[in-house]
């Protein structure tokens, strides 16, 4: 009952800032309609909206990282987890209370832009429901960041590290806009060793269903996520012992 009261408490506090739903819900669908109008404007096959939509929701998900950090940085600063602190709530439900109203926001933006996709002629497939299951487990590296930069900065720094800067990381390293193979040598090693094209790589193959082919990129995500996530609740559990 706290956990759910407090997820509550998350969910109506995010979604109480319109800049919410347009970065968290319509920026990622506006995107796929600009670069599509792009690709019927070139002659070559760059935007797809076969490997664009899945592509885009991972690119969507770095906002999760700014509303987590966001939020929990102004939580820090209010005093408000400090009075928090010494409620019944323990370390689990503060964690679980901050991660999963954001899960549930990033799978209604997949559903979203997977939708868009439909209507500009995504093929129809099951595999977009796995894609969309596939979204809970991606946006825990996302959240997790949020955790940890949201537990050691302030709300400035969070606004330039996880907005400005983590969204351009994840767009330029992600393999998003453009083939990595084409750029090679050591912008193709950076992205490879990063979280974030391993994956769109997973969505794009988990859409056109080769499983066989995702482990790989599974393993890299799943290890970035565990570790992520290990240091975030340290970071976290060490705020709540300082505060």
């Amino acid at each position: 009952m706290r956990l759910l009261a407090f997820s509550k408490r998350t969910l109506l506090e995010i979604l109480r800032d319109p800049l919410t739903l347009f970065f968290g819900i319509l920026f990622p669908s506006i995107l796929i309609l600009l670069l599509t109008a792009i690709q019927k404007n070139i002659p070559v096959s760059l935007f797809e909206i076969n490997s664009l939509a899945p592509g885009i929701t991972i690119f969507g998900l770095s906002f999760m990282t700014l509303f987590s950090a966001n939020l929990i940085s102004k939580d820090k600063e209010s005093e408000l987890l400090t009075r928090l602190y010494a409620s019944p709530l323990t370390a689990i439900d503060f964690i679980l209370g901050y991660t999963l109203p954001i899960i549930v926001i990033a799978v209604c933006q997949s559903i979203v832009c997977f939708i868009l996709g439909i209507i500009l002629g995504l093929t129809i497939t099951i595999n977009i429901i796995y894609c969309i299951l596939f979204i809970i487990p991606l946006s825990i590296i996302f959240i997790s960041l949020g955790l940890l930069f949201g537990s050691i900065l302030n709300s400035k720094q969070v606004g330039g590290i996880c907005g400005a800067l983590l969204t351009n990381v994840t767009a330029w390293l992600s393999g998003i806009w453009f083939d990595l193979n084409l750029a090679g040598g050591w912008f193709k090693s950076l992205a490879s060793f990063l979280p974030f094209y391993h994956a769109v790589e997973l969505e794009k193959l988990v859409y056109l269903g080769l499983f066989n082919e995702i482990f790989i990129h599974l393993i890299w995500v799943l290890g970035y996520a565990i570790i992520i996530t290990i240091l975030a609740v340290i970071l976290f559990l060490k705020q709540m012992k300082k505060d």
